[in-house]
């Protein structure tokens, strides 16, 4: 009989670190193949990337609708408890044999709690990491505790796995996944990428891609209006934006992105979801990423571009030296 395994994905990123696990394990003939998508997914706001998961020809076995309805500290808090009894009613209907998450995101730590109740084993990808200037830390930390086998991308964040209290023999460090996809996925030529863009590069040109802080002190607002004004500042420099994930004021944010390329047509584009494949071709071609996602320390180094990395938010994460 074959053992069915539930990968649960809710971002458009976390779907592009999984997609080469999701390979293997179609391939695989001692394994039923359980996709649960959730979360960004599901979000006309966010594209409705669960498309991208169909195109790439998996079979979504279930959709968990969360009710991300408002992206303020009491909506998501509402969409978190929702989960937890949505996700209660999938793992019975589905009964896994295994889980499999990666990350952080609320959305995968209501899922994990709801798998913990149910007596269902996981298999966290991507713990032990730190990222101080977010409440992330705490709910990855809560779904390793939660977890049964863990896999890192260092071994230094293996040992703060076993630090927390679980048994090295379930603790595997893998690498980073992302780092897997820049190997495998044969990337856009930059004639390509300007087609599927609508998008000409020229003489300098930078990817910002910027998230909401939730244990900063100073407003998103104002953080992201400076960045702003100091992109305002480069001459002869195109810009790219990928809009912002559902975290608190994550809208302001996009609205914010959406307004200033308005302003700069000839300078600056936005995209809700570039996909894996187009966002690594276009850090092939980009002179510097700026923001504060996880991709500046992880994924760029590769393309042996700098990051401005800005703020807390990834504060406490490995960096290429």
């Amino acid at each position: 009989m074959k053992r069915k395994i539930c990968v649960i994905t809710g971002s458009r990123a976390e779907y592009g670190l999984l997609q080469p696990l999701l390979e293997e394990l179609k391939k695989n003939k001692e394994f039923q193949l359980q996709i649960v998508v959730t979360g960004m997914h599901l979000s006309k706001a966010h594209g409705l990337t669960f498309k991208v998961i169909e195109k790439d020809n998996f079979r979504i076995t279930k959709k968990v609708n969360i009710q991300l309805t408002a992206d303020t500290s009491l909506g998501i808090t509402r969409s978190m408890g929702y989960a937890v009894s949505r996700f209660g009613d999938a793992f019975v209907e589905l009964n896994p044999d295994l889980i499999i998450c990666l990350g952080d995101r609320y959305e995968i730590f209501s899922a994990v709690a709801s798998a913990l109740i149910h007596c269902i084993p996981v298999a966290h990808i991507s713990g032990g990491e730190l990222t101080e200037g977010a409440f992330d830390d705490a709910l990855r930390h809560s779904i390793t505790k939660m977890s049964h086998i863990h896999f890192t991308a260092t071994e230094e964040y293996r040992n703060r796995v076993i630090q927390l209290g679980e048994q090295p023999n379930s603790v595997y460090n893998v690498g980073a996944l992302g780092l897997d996809n820049i190997y495998r996925l044969k990337l856009l030529s930059k004639a390509e990428l300007e087609k599927q863009l609508k998008f000409q590069f020229k003489k300098r040109n930078l990817l910002v891609t910027f998230h909401p802080v939730t244990l900063e002190k100073e407003s998103v607002k104002q953080q992201f209006q400076n960045l702003l004004k100091a992109l305002d500042s480069f001459e002869e420099t195109q810009i790219i934006f990928t809009k912002a994930n559902a975290d608190t004021n994550g809208s302001l944010i996009n609205m914010m992105i959406e307004q200033y390329c308005k302003k700069k047509l000839f300078k600056a584009v936005w995209f809700t979801s570039l996909g894996q494949l187009r966002y690594l071709s276009v850090l092939r071609y980009v002179d510097a990423m700026i923001g504060n996602s996880s991709s500046g320390m992880v994924e760029a180094p590769s393309f042996q571009i700098p990051t401005v990395n800005i703020g807390d938010r990834q504060k406490g994460r490995n960096r290429v030296k």
